[in-house]
């Protein structure tokens, strides 16, 4: 299986403006960071006209709360291509409604590392997104570790450290730098 159809770069809304150049942009899988429960249907009803594919970091869905049912509303009735979650409760409703489940963890300090080890143990994410992506040994480490396919994001600010982190096991890359965006979308046809 071919991580995002081959995208090697998600790039990540964190306004409307972010999203509406996602959507009109190449990519067919985008980010979206934060928003308000208000605007989550017209926003994938919108994305889903331009043929894109939405992954939502529903921890950040101002007005609606971090718990299992705020999931399920999420996977019946907005329906994006998948979650993103530091919760245990959110990553499990995602995978038993079928949508790409993606566990979001900080990578702090080893404790942080160790504790994260165990959360993914219990939810089995389809994928793993490492913060801060800028650590290439940690990314390769957490790959073999789990198996699981890894996302860098955070702090990732050049197109060199966008290729060290998928030189090293990465399968995307998430960010909301624009220039990033823009570099990459080149090699991209719409």
């Amino acid at each position: 299986m071919v991580a995002f159809e081959g995208q090697r770069i998600l790039p990540a809304a964190k306004s409307m403006k972010q999203f509406e150049a996602i959507i009109e942009g190449p990519y067919t899988y985008g980010v979206m960071l934060e928003t308000h429960i208000a605007q989550l249907q017209s926003m994938m009803d919108q994305a889903r006209r331009y043929g894109k594919k939405i992954l939502l970091h529903a921890d950040l869905v101002q007005g609606l709360k971090n718990d299992e049912y705020a999931a399920e509303y999420l996977c019946q009735h907005i329906r994006p291509a998948g979650l993103i979650s530091t919760r245990a409760s959110i990553i499990q409703k995602a995978k038993q409604k079928g949508i790409t489940a993606i566990q979001r963890v900080f990578l702090l300090d080893t404790h942080a590392l160790e504790k994260s080890y165990q959360l993914v143990a219990k939810t089995q994410p389809d994928y793993i997104e490492v913060l801060p992506g800028v650590i290439p040994h940690i990314i390769a480490e957490v790959s073999e570790r789990t198996g699981i396919p890894i996302i860098a994001g955070g702090l990732i600010r050049t197109p060199e450290e966008v290729e060290l982190a998928l030189g090293v096991g990465a399968a995307a890359v998430t960010t909301s730098n624009d220039d990033l965006i823009k570099y990459f979308g080149k090699t991209l046809t719409l």
